[in-house]
């Protein structure tokens, strides 16, 4: 499906109008500070069920959910493009496991697996996948974790695919993880309680050793976090975008990527 599209891409740009969109976006590209870009963006790709009922009326919504995974697909492939090392696409929420049965997300975790899989196999990102995946299926996430596994090797781009993933969840693990790590060495409470300091909590998050998000991107025309990074987006750049996330195009990630250029970033000073 991806090579398809990517072949309609090129048929498209061969079209007048085509070309000079392509001329568009290439000099929008030239124009980046790239001494300013972003060292880690993260995405909440957001709108793809509402993608589904405005475009492809009648079918399921597992079409808005191809749509989208296809889309994740081009982002992190612009980001390899333009050079930035670390990405995070939001692709399922624990909420949504308080909303829908198993079998209701069946569709939605098949699509994530196939896109899992397909950005393993390009042997050219590190795929990490972060959440709380004892609340997925166990075969599904054994076959995430199966595919994550062979690109271990890889020296390219990071992903960060956050699949059963929750804000709050995060810091619970995390706290679980250190009270843990405290209890085994044998440390009392009182004292852990005394010298508890925040790199501490850090060190235990989905994301530990890795910087936080310079960028937080969330399309759809929705205005908030819902949870996302929560400990990690505390000196974040923010950038919403009305587009669908289907219909989020390479030239909106760039004025994306432009706004963050300007933006004098002061990190709670």
């Amino acid at each position: 499906m991806v090579r398809f599209d990517r072949l309609r891409e090129f048929v498209d740009r061969l079209h007048p109008s085509g070309l000079l969109y392509s001329t568009y976006e290439h000099r929008l590209v030239a124009e980046l500070d790239r001494n300013r870009l972003p060292q880690h963006v993260a995405v909440l790709a957001d709108g793809n069920r509402r993608w589904a009922r405005a475009n492809a009326p009648g079918e399921s919504l597992v079409a808005g959910y191809r749509a989208g995974a296809d889309k994740l697909m081009q982002f992190v492939d612009w980001c390899d493009e333009i050079g930035i090392p670390l990405v995070t696409l939001w692709v399922l929420s624990t909420d949504n496991f308080s909303r829908n049965s198993t079998e209701q997300l069946r569709p939605l975790l098949e699509v994530i697996e196939q896109m899992v899989a397909d950005m393993a196999a390009t042997r050219r990102w590190r795929v990490h996948l972060v959440g709380a995946l004892d609340l997925l299926p166990a075969e599904s996430a054994q076959r995430m974790k199966a595919s994550a596994r062979t690109t271990d090797d890889v020296s390219g781009l990071l992903v960060n695919v956050a699949v059963s993933y929750g804000g709050r969840h995060e810091l619970r693990d995390a706290v679980r993880s250190l009270l843990a790590e405290h209890a085994r060495a044998g440390t009392p409470i009182e004292e852990l309680a005394e010298t508890l300091e925040i790199e501490h909590i850090a060190e235990h998050l989905y994301t530990r050793g890795q910087p936080d998000p310079d960028l937080i991107i969330r399309t759809s025309g929705e205005q908030r976090l819902s949870g996302f990074l929560m400990w990690q987006s505390a000196h974040s750049e923010f950038y919403f975008c009305e587009a669908l996330w289907p219909d989020f195009r390479k030239v909106d990630f760039i004025r994306a990527l432009r706004s963050y250029g300007q933006r004098e970033r002061r990190f709670g000073r």
